[in-house]
Protein backbone atom coordinates (compact mmCIF):
# COMPACT_ATOMS: atom_id res chain seq x y z
CA UNK A 1 0.00 0.00 0.00
CA UNK A 2 1.14 3.53 -0.67
CA UNK A 3 2.18 5.66 2.30
CA UNK A 4 1.72 9.39 2.81
CA UNK A 5 5.40 9.81 1.93
CA UNK A 6 4.96 8.09 -1.44
CA UNK A 7 6.73 4.90 -0.37
CA UNK A 8 5.19 1.43 -0.40
CA UNK A 9 4.64 -0.93 2.51
CA UNK A 10 3.43 -4.55 2.41
CA UNK A 11 0.75 -5.00 5.08
CA UNK A 12 -0.58 -8.25 6.46
CA UNK A 13 -3.74 -9.03 4.45
CA UNK A 14 -7.11 -9.34 6.17
CA UNK A 15 -5.65 -8.59 9.62
CA UNK A 16 -6.87 -5.66 11.65
CA UNK A 17 -5.80 -5.32 15.27
CA UNK A 18 -6.91 -2.99 18.04
CA UNK A 19 -4.26 -0.27 17.95
CA UNK A 20 -3.66 -0.24 21.70
CA UNK A 21 -2.29 -3.82 21.39
CA UNK A 22 0.45 -2.74 18.96
CA UNK A 23 3.43 -0.47 19.77
CA UNK A 24 3.02 2.95 18.14
CA UNK A 25 5.85 2.51 15.61
CA UNK A 26 4.17 -0.63 14.18
CA UNK A 27 0.58 0.69 13.82
CA UNK A 28 -0.55 1.42 10.27
CA UNK A 29 -3.93 3.03 9.64
CA UNK A 30 -5.73 3.28 6.34
CA UNK A 31 -6.75 6.79 5.27
CA UNK A 32 -9.85 7.66 3.28
CA UNK A 33 -7.79 8.11 0.09
CA UNK A 34 -6.42 4.55 0.30
CA UNK A 35 -2.96 5.46 1.55
CA UNK A 36 -1.61 4.36 4.93
CA UNK A 37 0.40 6.04 7.66
CA UNK A 38 1.95 5.06 10.97
CA UNK A 39 -0.50 5.75 13.80
CA UNK A 40 1.82 6.97 16.53
CA UNK A 41 -0.82 8.45 18.83
CA UNK A 42 -0.23 7.38 22.41
CA UNK A 43 -2.30 6.16 24.02
CA UNK A 44 -4.34 4.83 21.13
CA UNK A 45 -8.12 5.08 21.25
CA UNK A 46 -9.56 1.80 22.58
CA UNK A 47 -11.67 1.23 19.44
CA UNK A 48 -9.07 2.33 16.84
CA UNK A 49 -8.01 -0.53 14.58
CA UNK A 50 -4.73 -0.73 12.73
CA UNK A 51 -2.82 -3.01 10.41
CA UNK A 52 0.69 -4.43 10.72
CA UNK A 53 3.48 -4.98 8.24
CA UNK A 54 3.56 -8.38 6.60
CA UNK A 55 7.11 -9.02 7.83
CA UNK A 56 5.75 -9.12 11.39
CA UNK A 57 3.14 -11.74 10.52
CA UNK A 58 5.28 -13.79 8.16
CA UNK A 59 6.09 -17.23 9.60
CA UNK A 60 9.26 -17.41 7.47
CA UNK A 61 10.86 -14.41 9.21
CA UNK A 62 13.12 -15.02 12.20
CA UNK A 63 11.65 -12.61 14.74
CA UNK A 64 11.52 -12.66 18.53
CA UNK A 65 8.23 -13.33 20.31
CA UNK A 66 7.05 -9.71 20.21
CA UNK A 67 3.45 -10.18 21.37
CA UNK A 68 1.48 -13.36 22.15
CA UNK A 69 -1.25 -12.58 19.60
CA UNK A 70 1.41 -12.03 16.92
CA UNK A 71 3.04 -15.37 17.69
CA UNK A 72 -0.36 -17.04 17.24
CA UNK A 73 -0.89 -15.16 13.94
CA UNK A 74 2.50 -16.25 12.64
CA UNK A 75 1.79 -19.87 13.58
CA UNK A 76 -1.56 -19.75 11.76
CA UNK A 77 0.06 -18.11 8.71
CA UNK A 78 2.62 -20.93 8.68
CA UNK A 79 -0.11 -23.57 8.78
CA UNK A 80 -1.99 -21.80 5.97
CA UNK A 81 1.19 -21.71 3.84
CA UNK A 82 1.73 -25.43 4.48
CA UNK A 83 -1.87 -26.17 3.43
CA UNK A 84 -1.27 -24.26 0.19
CA UNK A 85 1.91 -26.26 -0.39
CA UNK A 86 4.27 -23.31 -0.19
CA UNK A 87 7.87 -24.28 0.36
CA UNK A 88 10.22 -22.65 2.82
CA UNK A 89 12.92 -20.55 1.20
CA UNK A 90 16.23 -22.41 0.86
CA UNK A 91 18.74 -21.94 3.65
CA UNK A 92 21.57 -19.60 2.65
CA UNK A 93 24.99 -21.25 2.32
CA UNK A 94 27.19 -21.19 5.44
CA UNK A 95 29.94 -19.49 3.44
CA UNK A 96 30.15 -17.96 0.01
CA UNK A 97 32.03 -20.03 -2.57
CA UNK A 98 35.51 -18.88 -3.53
CA UNK A 99 35.05 -17.53 -7.04
CA UNK A 100 38.45 -15.93 -7.40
Amino acid sequence: MATLEGDWVLLEPRVRVLAHLVPAEHRWIELSDGRVTVYGTFPAARDQQCRIEHRLGCPRQALPDLWPWLTALRAENGLAADRRGEESPPEPPAALPNVG
